[in-house]
């Protein structure tokens, strides 16, 4: 996509953290937004927030689990707008991990995937179709993370399997699209760099009373500072991420058709762990701290 001023962005887990990032910097382009989110006070606050400072925006009170609801998403935004030129399925979920993945209960795994992957995956059904048939410019962002879409991370096994599975959904997707010829473009998005301050440490606040855990926690759940003091106990410094900066790898990775959204050199190490673990046939390459 040569420009991004006048088209149309659709972006799910809006209304906060990298979610609200992305669509400020989408703003700043002139872009028109659909804010998507499960909460509807922040997703209401985030909107009136961009449209107070000029932004063209509506919200979209959605599940992204439901493809009924993410149904209805696409038609707000085609009533409101007209085509949609930019889908970021950025909706995601961090539940608080068991030290051991078999300690997690069955509902971990349930509302983990379902958001996370099947969410993702409800967008490409709903939106794929259209992006495409209308035949302008476009782009698909989706939300995965290097937990688990580099390398793996033991001590989140069920995001990090979600996020890994989110990698592996849209290499398949961007080849699918040049197959196909079309103007579509697809990019998965590596958030890196330091401490994430986003709403994925507390997420629980929106877990479905249907999936709640099947017996009590072993272990309290972690926050982004008990995370960091850690790390710090550990000698790790870890600086926090500004989210803007993220949100400026997505705008610069539609501009270019760039696949893989993170700067340059950034966790390169990790990357060639990774993969001489897999040539050499070792054990996998561990997750380090901070990443």
């Amino acid at each position: 996509m040569d420009s991004l001023t006048g088209r149309t962005a659709v972006v799910t887990g809006a209304a906060s953290g990298i979610g609200r990032a992305i669509t400020e910097r989408f703003a700043a382009e002139s872009m028109n937004l659909v804010l998507a989110d499960v909460e509807e006070g922040p997703l209401a606050s985030t909107t009136a927030a961009l449209v107070g400072a000029g932004a063209r925006a509506v919200a979209a009170l959605t599940d992204v689990t439901s493809v009924a609801s993410v149904q209805s998403l696409l038609e707000v935004a085609r009533t409101e707008f007209g085509n949609v030129h930019v889908l970021c399925n950025n909706a995601g979920v961090g539940p608080p991990a068991e030290q051991q993945l078999w300690l997690n209960t069955p509902n971990d795994w349930r509302w983990t995937f379902g958001v996370n992957v099947f969410g993702v995956a409800n967008g490409l059904h709903v939106f794929v179709p259209h992006m495409v048939d209308h035949g302008e410019e476009g782009h698909i962002v989706n939300t995965s993370s290097p937990d688990g879409g580099i390398v793996a991370m033991p001590s989140a096994a069920v995001y990090a399997s979600s996020k890994a599975a989110v990698v592996t959904m849209t290499e398949c997707l961007h080849h699918q699209l040049r197959e196909l010829g079309s103007r579509v473009g697809a990019s998965v998005l590596l958030p890196a760099g330091g401490l994430l301050l986003t709403g994925l440490w507390t997420a629980d606040r929106n877990r479905p009373e249907a999936l709640s855990r099947e017996r009590p926690r072993a272990r309290p759940p972690v926050t982004a500072e008990d995370f960091r003091r850690h790390l710090a106990e550990q000698g790790h410094d870890l600086p926090v991420m500004a989210l803007e900066e993220v949100a400026s790898w997505v705008v610069d990775g539609i501009l270019t058709d760039r696949f893989w959204l993170l700067p340059d050199g950034m966790l390169d190490d990790e990357v060639r762990g990774r993969a001489e673990a897999i040539i050499s046939r070792k054990e996998p390459y561990l997750h380090r701290a901070g990443i």
